[in-house]
């Protein structure tokens, strides 16, 4: 494999590793089910990596990826089209264009939260990140950390709300600077 090959496939990496949470929310939006989801990640991260030497050097790789995304999720409706938990075609494209409108926004948002999780305690940041692991039960996490489950939810009820007050912040002096 020569240098300039090599230089190719980290450049797709490192652009695709920086948003691929994004693509996946993206996604995410638009097919009701996790696991369905999934499979169009897949079809998506494929496409991307077949069709990147079409990618323009120092283009929006995010906005062409929910391009990309948009389309294989409509080839997903297509071949899913009997199912009734599919939405109208209209509909999911709307939800693309909404979606890609408001992921500016968003990705700041997740970029807030993840600073304010950097400022929460080790040990209750991992409390937190056990008891939004889709296999979790709160009833477990609870006991694991000496609370009732009343006490835990209160507990996260108020870690939940610093969070938040965090978030606001850390946006509100993005906006002013």
């Amino acid at each position: 494999m020569s240098e300039s090959e090599i230089e190719f496939q980290h450049r797709f990496l490192r652009l695709f590793t920086m948003h691929e949470s994004a693509i996946r929310a993206f996604v995410r939006r638009l097919v009701p089910r996790r696991a369905d989801a999934d499979d169009v990640m897949q079809e998506v991260s494929v496409v991307l990596w077949d069709k990147f030497d079409s990618f323009h050097e120092g283009g929006d790789f995010r906005a062409w990826a929910f391009g990309v995304a948009r389309f294989e999720v409509l080839a997903w409706m297509r071949d899913k089209g009997r199912d009734r938990l599919v939405l109208n075609e209209d509909v999911v494209l709307k939800i693309a264009e909404e979606s890609a409108e408001v992921e500016p926004r968003r990705e700041r948002q997740r970029e807030a939260l993840e600073v304010c999780m950097n400022k929460v305690p080790a040990d209750q940041r991992a409390l937190i990140m056990q008891a939004y692991q889709s296999e979790s039960r709160i009833q477990e996490v609870a006991r694991e950390s000496g609370r009732t489950v009343a006490g835990f939810y209160q507990w996260l009820h108020r870690m939940r709300k610093l969070l938040l007050d965090c978030i606001r912040r850390a946006l509100t002096q993005e906006v002013v600077s």
